[in-house]
Protein backbone atom coordinates (compact mmCIF):
# COMPACT_ATOMS: atom_id res chain seq x y z
CA UNK A 1 0.00 0.00 0.00
CA UNK A 2 1.70 3.49 -1.25
CA UNK A 3 0.83 6.64 0.45
CA UNK A 4 -0.09 9.89 -2.18
CA UNK A 5 2.17 12.33 -2.09
CA UNK A 6 -0.57 14.49 -0.20
CA UNK A 7 -0.53 11.34 2.40
CA UNK A 8 3.58 11.59 3.22
CA UNK A 9 3.07 15.45 3.66
CA UNK A 10 0.49 15.21 6.30
CA UNK A 11 2.26 12.38 7.64
CA UNK A 12 5.34 14.63 8.07
CA UNK A 13 3.22 17.23 9.43
CA UNK A 14 1.62 15.44 12.34
CA UNK A 15 5.35 13.96 13.38
CA UNK A 16 6.48 17.70 13.20
CA UNK A 17 3.75 19.00 15.42
CA UNK A 18 4.20 16.06 17.90
CA UNK A 19 7.92 16.72 17.86
CA UNK A 20 7.05 20.77 18.69
CA UNK A 21 4.00 19.61 21.44
CA UNK A 22 6.65 16.85 22.90
CA UNK A 23 8.74 20.39 23.73
CA UNK A 24 5.90 22.48 25.06
CA UNK A 25 4.89 19.29 27.20
CA UNK A 26 8.82 19.19 28.95
CA UNK A 27 8.03 23.14 29.57
CA UNK A 28 4.80 22.28 31.06
CA UNK A 29 5.47 19.35 33.04
CA UNK A 30 7.97 21.42 35.26
CA UNK A 31 5.47 23.17 36.96
CA UNK A 32 3.74 20.90 39.49
CA UNK A 33 2.61 23.27 41.90
CA UNK A 34 1.08 25.01 39.13
CA UNK A 35 -0.76 22.15 38.07
CA UNK A 36 -2.24 20.83 41.39
CA UNK A 37 -2.79 24.00 42.57
CA UNK A 38 -5.66 23.63 38.69
CA UNK A 39 -6.45 20.34 39.93
CA UNK A 40 -7.69 21.36 43.35
CA UNK A 41 -9.72 24.38 41.89
CA UNK A 42 -11.00 22.14 39.76
CA UNK A 43 -12.24 19.26 41.55
CA UNK A 44 -13.20 21.68 44.68
CA UNK A 45 -15.43 24.10 42.13
CA UNK A 46 -16.68 20.97 40.46
CA UNK A 47 -18.05 19.30 44.51
CA UNK A 48 -19.05 23.19 45.41
CA UNK A 49 -21.15 24.05 42.28
CA UNK A 50 -22.36 20.20 41.90
CA UNK A 51 -23.55 20.36 45.29
CA UNK A 52 -24.91 23.88 45.34
CA UNK A 53 -27.14 22.81 42.94
CA UNK A 54 -28.61 19.45 44.24
CA UNK A 55 -29.07 20.93 47.46
CA UNK A 56 -31.14 24.22 46.07
CA UNK A 57 -32.75 22.07 43.80
CA UNK A 58 -34.20 20.27 46.47
CA UNK A 59 -34.43 22.85 49.14
CA UNK A 60 -35.77 25.37 45.99
CA UNK A 61 -33.97 27.90 47.02
CA UNK A 62 -31.92 30.21 45.22
CA UNK A 63 -30.13 32.12 47.89
CA UNK A 64 -29.05 28.73 48.68
CA UNK A 65 -27.38 27.58 46.06
CA UNK A 66 -26.07 31.00 45.96
CA UNK A 67 -24.17 30.42 49.34
CA UNK A 68 -22.90 27.60 48.54
CA UNK A 69 -21.63 28.53 45.49
CA UNK A 70 -19.87 31.21 46.82
CA UNK A 71 -18.74 29.36 50.06
CA UNK A 72 -16.89 26.77 47.67
CA UNK A 73 -15.43 29.50 45.69
CA UNK A 74 -14.10 31.07 48.47
CA UNK A 75 -12.62 27.59 49.61
CA UNK A 76 -11.03 27.04 46.59
CA UNK A 77 -9.29 30.95 46.49
CA UNK A 78 -7.81 29.96 49.84
CA UNK A 79 -6.66 26.91 49.09
CA UNK A 80 -4.90 28.34 45.92
CA UNK A 81 -4.13 31.87 46.28
CA UNK A 82 -1.87 32.20 49.07
CA UNK A 83 1.55 30.52 48.37
CA UNK A 84 1.47 27.53 50.59
CA UNK A 85 4.87 25.50 50.69
CA UNK A 86 3.20 22.50 49.02
CA UNK A 87 3.55 24.10 46.05
CA UNK A 88 6.80 24.91 45.90
CA UNK A 89 8.33 21.47 46.79
CA UNK A 90 9.63 21.79 43.11
CA UNK A 91 10.84 24.58 42.18
CA UNK A 92 11.80 25.19 38.56
CA UNK A 93 15.43 25.86 37.80
CA UNK A 94 15.51 28.89 35.06
CA UNK A 95 19.01 30.31 33.72
CA UNK A 96 20.88 32.54 36.02
CA UNK A 97 21.61 36.05 34.44
CA UNK A 98 25.18 38.12 34.71
CA UNK A 99 24.76 41.45 35.18
CA UNK A 100 25.37 43.27 32.08
CA UNK A 101 28.19 45.75 31.55
CA UNK A 102 28.15 49.05 32.87
CA UNK A 103 27.70 50.69 29.26
CA UNK A 104 23.67 50.78 29.94
CA UNK A 105 21.08 49.02 27.79
CA UNK A 106 21.91 46.86 24.65
CA UNK A 107 24.98 45.46 25.99
CA UNK A 108 26.67 42.35 26.11
CA UNK A 109 25.69 40.30 29.38
CA UNK A 110 26.51 36.51 29.83
CA UNK A 111 23.95 33.84 31.05
CA UNK A 112 25.48 31.02 32.56
CA UNK A 113 24.24 27.39 30.24
CA UNK A 114 25.45 24.42 32.19
CA UNK A 115 28.29 25.86 34.19
CA UNK A 116 29.77 27.63 30.92
CA UNK A 117 28.92 31.59 30.43
CA UNK A 118 27.68 32.64 26.90
CA UNK A 119 27.78 36.09 25.54
CA UNK A 120 24.11 37.36 25.30
CA UNK A 121 22.66 40.63 24.03
CA UNK A 122 20.51 42.15 26.20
Amino acid sequence: MSLTKEGRNQEASTIEMEAIQDQFQAVVDGFIGQKLADQITTYTLTVAASLAFLVGFIAQDIRLTLYIALGGTALAFLAVVPAWPIYNQSPVKFLSVAPASAGGSGGVGTVVIGGEEVKVRT
